[in-house]
């Protein structure tokens, strides 16, 4: 089975569409959409009704997605959001599954234990294997960090899909994997001044900086690890 893993669009449209195109051409057979769907500029609401959409696409929910989690309360961007997303939609992101198994493939957000944790390129093999250690399957698919990885810790593989929306990878575009036998790690473009030029207009409280750093350009991998750690 080939399976196009996209992660933490946070609510770039026009960086979906451009993946999706190439999916489209790729000729999969199903799409995991791993979760982080909304949480951003500029429209939520057409990236949920574009996923909601898709009549292959497995989606499951990210630590974003809680939106009515007391852990969020008072996030900045937060009351955008709700005012972007008609209740429906918050419904349906809140009640999104954990994770899915597609062939020997488990898919969830950030690890199997939950949609927080992180796992980088520094992350110990003691901790990944500690992580993987009760997983059935071969292989594992997650994101949350917004940086592609792919880690084998002894009969486990541990791939991280990217970040279609807000990489950091110290290069723009889109990032996602295609999952057959074997991991692609795919990087697409897409208008990027489009989307900047949107997300300025969202009225979001943080869509200068949104355009600035993490539209028109990509936090290079080395600060992104300074922060999250492993």
């Amino acid at each position: 089975m080939r399976v196009a893993a996209l992660y933490d669009i946070h609510g770039n449209l026009p960086a979906l569409e451009a993946v999706l195109a190439e999916v489209e051409r790729e000729g999969v057979d199903a799409i995991v959409i791993g979760g982080d769907i909304a949480s951003g500029p500029p429209q939520p609401r057409e990236v949920v009704e574009l996923v909601r959409s898709l009549p292959a696409a497995h989606c499951i929910r990210g630590n974003a997605d809680r939106l009515r989690d007391r852990e969020l309360a008072g996030e900045e961007g937060l009351e955008w959001l709700f005012g972007q997303l008609g209740e429906e939609q918050v419904e349906w992101l809140v009640s999104l599954p954990f994770s899915a198994v597609l062939d020997d493939t488990l898919y969830v957000h950030a690890t199997p234990q939950d949609d927080v944790t992180v796992v980088t390129e520094i992350t110990t093999d003691e901790k990944l294997a500690g992580l993987l250690g009760e997983v059935e399957q071969s292989r594992v698919v997650a994101g949350h960090t917004h940086m592609q990885l792919e880690r084998q810790v002894g009969e486990k593989l541990f791939v991280n899909a990217g970040s279609v929306g807000w990489p950091y990878e110290g290069r723009t575009g889109a990032y996602w994997a295609l999952v057959d036998d074997a991991v692609s790690f795919r990087r697409t473009d897409y208008d990027l001044e489009r989307a900047a030029a949107l997300v300025r207009r969202s009225g979001h409280p943080r869509a200068d900086e949104i355009a600035a750093e993490n539209i028109l350009e990509s936090a290079p991998r080395a600060e992104a690890i300074a922060v999250f750690g492993g």
